[in-house]
């Protein structure tokens, strides 16, 4: 059985600041647990996520949707400065592809 709580999106990462492994959790980024290894910090952040969704229940709260629950258009605006755009639609012209396929290569890298 799969628990509401593992369809999240889970990362642990090294803090400097504390010199402790942190895990994160994307769909509720007010949360964190601090641990000394990243197995411990996993293991924490499930534990606050899961708390944290069953005190939402509780409440009547709305669950955020996983991320791989969402559905994306693969379409998004992007506000570049002018000498970007520039820059982008000579690279396009030069290559022979469309600005949209040069500007999807770059985010992709």
């Amino acid at each position: 059985m799969v628990l509401e709580s593992d369809k999240y999106t889970y990362r642990v990462l090294w803090s400097d600041e504390d010199e402790e492994f942190v895990g994160l959790c994307a769909e509720f980024p007010s949360l964190s647990w601090l641990a000394s290894s990243p197995e411990k910090a996993l293991k924490g952040i499930r534990i606050v996520v899961k708390d944290c969704i069953l005190d939402m229940e509780k409440s009547k709260e709305e669950l955020p949707l996983p991320i791989s629950s969402r559905k994306y258009s693969g379409k998004f605006m992007v506000r570049v400065p002018a000498e970007v755009h520039r820059h982008l639609a000579i690279e396009a012209a030069e290559s022979g592809v469309s600005l949209n396929r040069i500007a999807s290569a770059k985010l992709a890298h």
